[in-house]
């Protein structure tokens, strides 16, 4: 195989799976607030606070990421479940809206961040009432020790 033949072969494959490396390199910060400012705040309120009927994501939202239940409970409330963002999107503007509005109810140690894969799979079933399932997921979370 020539030079020329290896050097058109690697450009094609650095077309094909470059976006692929770019796509997983990380939280695009400036992306996901943009996405939160069109799709969350109009309820969530720009600092996360919450408004009215609204739940706060500010110093709360960590503590549904203690169980698995309150981790799917964050992707399938209609708000994002029902979103015109694609799941990548998705993952991304929950990890920013943690990272920005968490705060001190993270669990210890942290949090595993979303995945497109993750919300895709919670994203198919998306909650038809929301209150008694938050309340009975925040029961949940209460009684785990600390």
């Amino acid at each position: 195989m020539s030079n020329t033949m290896i050097k058109g072969f690697l450009l094609v494959l650095l077309v094909l799976v470059g976006p692929v490396f770019a796509a997983g390199d990380g939280m695009n910060a400036e992306r996901a607030k943009y996405h939160y400012q069109m799709f969350c705040q109009g309820c969530h309120t720009p600092d996360g606070a919450g408004a009215n009927a609204i739940p706060p994501l500010k110093d709360f939202m960590g503590y549904f990421l203690r169980s698995q239940r309150g981790r799917e409970f964050m992707v399938r409330v209609p708000g994002s479940a029902l979103s015109t963002l694609n799941d990548a999107e998705l993952a991304e503007v929950l990890n920013w809206s943690i990272d920005s509005f968490a705060g001190d109810s993270l669990p210890p140690g942290g949090y595993t961040p979303y995945t497109a894969e993750e919300v895709a799979i919670f994203r198919k079933e998306p909650l038809q009432e929301i209150e008694n399932h938050r309340a009975s997921v925040l029961a949940e979370i209460a009684a785990l020790k600390p």
